[in-house]
């Protein structure tokens, strides 16, 4: 089986990027060679992660950088999202740490030598523990502290990113790590999730105006996680209570980013749950930006709910993936589509799609033929989407390699690339095999249109 798509699909255009992703804390290791991060202490907080495992060791990408990259070369990829570790490269005292700087451009420069875009996120979920010690994010100051760490890593990389992320998925963030506890640093309470998200997004603002000044010439937007919801039923409750769903996980997140203001939802919140909107804040939010991130996996099936005004269904019969989630390649297009309609949309980027699969290694091989058909009928949908009008640039698969999947532990195999933790080993699954064909077939033909224009 190998993935496939419409003859002259606007996907196999040469201008289309195609990437795989990772995310600093979930992949590197070294944990003695950093400061402490919110994930740490999390992992180190009884019955919080799956298997009771952590991030010490996770993949040692910190050791095996250079064999990564040349793997990541190997697939036939434009680009390599990656993130960077702010307690890495940032000492307490607000200084650069040049050891953790210097790890992460030597990993540009040899981007840049094998012709790989670098699309960086700033923040990926590792806060520095000694600010989570003075609030975190329900600190406006660590928005500030945010923005001081972007201006001086920003200038330490000058003109080696081709596209910066200021935040990765600031609803994760906020609502699974200081609502419900699920993530770091594990806080629960309603009066939390959206005074946390509001200083992310506050963060995200002061920060863009750091690289429109710094770097001017990378693309720079945001990373968002979109779970388009459906109601149970046609019956008006249900309905709504999609609609409610919609306005908390959906567009609480992109409607000050584009239109400066929040969801009307905000005036129906209890006071105590209300953000502390300061003057100019939503302006700064909605500081422009070159594009946004779409993150997908699934949707999510509503129903009224008198005590929260709505909750999940399970969606009867339906194919899982390892995660508990159900495969809906259509809601990926209604999606796309949807926010199309709805905002004036920056172009789109396909920063994280992919799938959970119970993977094994037999006689050397990982035949993850379910993983394979997730992203046939995920790249389908996508196109379909760019048929309606949606302005999509770039895709990248979600992950890179299999990885420490936060409260999953290493339960949770997403990666193209097999790791077996104890050696360190990688094998190119078929899923992954699958895609470098469909990458080095697009090269080809490109080239074959080339010649004959």
């Amino acid at each position: 089986m190998k993935l496939s798509l419409p003859s002259q699909s606007p996907l196999q255009s040469s201008d289309f990027t195609f990437g795989v992703a990772t995310a600093s804390f979930q992949i590197e290791g070294a944990h003695q060679k950093r400061l402490p991060s919110i994930w740490d202490t999390f992992c180190d907080t009884p019955h919080k992660i799956a298997d009771n495992s952590n991030g010490k060791q996770a993949c040692d990408h910190y050791s095996l950088w250079q064999e990564d990259l040349d793997l990541i070369d190997s697939l036939g990829v434009d680009a390599y999202r990656l993130s960077i570790s702010w307690p890495r490269v940032m000492h307490q005292n607000g200084q650069l740490n040049p050891e953790g700087v210097n790890f992460y451009i030597a990993i540009l420069d040899r981007l840049r030598a094998k012709n790989i875009k670098a699309f960086v996120t700033l923040y990926h979920w590792d806060l520095p523990q000694y600010l989570e010690d003075q609030g975190g994010w329900l600190n406006r100051d660590t928005a500030y502290q945010f923005r001081h760490y972007v201006d001086l890593i920003t200038r330490a990389f000058g003109d080696r990113v081709y596209s910066y992320a200021t935040l990765n998925e600031p609803f994760c963030s906020a609502y699974l790590g200081y609502e419900t506890g699920i993530h770091a640093p594990g806080l629960v309470g309603k009066q939390y999730g959206k005074k946390a998200a509001h200083h992310l997004l506050l963060a995200h603002g002061l920060a863009m105006q750091v690289l429109a000044e710094n770097s001017p010439e990378s693309k720079n937007g945001i990373v968002l996680n979109f779970t388009p919801c459906y109601p149970k039923s046609q019956n008006k409750e249900d309905i709504q209570a999609a609609e409610l769903a919609e306005a908390h996980f959906n567009h609480w997140y992109l409607k000050p980013l584009l239109e400066g203001q929040y969801p009307a939802l905000l005036s129906q919140l209890p006071l105590a749950e209300r953000p502390d909107i300061l003057a100019g804040d939503l302006a700064l939010i909605a500081h422009p930006i070159d594009y946004v991130g779409v993150n997908y996996y699934t949707r999510a099936i509503c129903q009224a709910d008198a005590e929260h005004g709505f909750s999940q269904a399970v969606p009867e019969s339906a194919e899982v993936t390892e995660m508990g989630w159900e495969i809906y390649p259509q809601g990926f297009t209604d999606l796309l589509v949807s926010l199309h309609k709805n905002y004036r949309l920056p172009p789109v980027y396909i920063t994280e799609n992919g799938a959970a699969m119970d993977d094994t290694l037999l006689s050397g091989e990982v035949n993850d033929v379910r993983r394979l058909d997730y992203f046939n009928t995920h790249l389908n949908a996508v196109h379909e989407a760019m048929l309606a009008g949606v302005d999509i640039q770039a895709y990248f698969a979600w992950s890179l390699m299999d990885n420490f999947e936060w409260a999953e532990g290493y339960v949770k195999r997403f990666g193209i690339v097999y790791v077996d933790y104890q050696t360190q080993q990688r094998t190119i699954k078929a899923s992954g095999l699958a895609y470098r064909d469909f990458l080095n077939e697009r090269i080809s033909q490109n080239q074959t249109e080339k010649n004959f224009a």
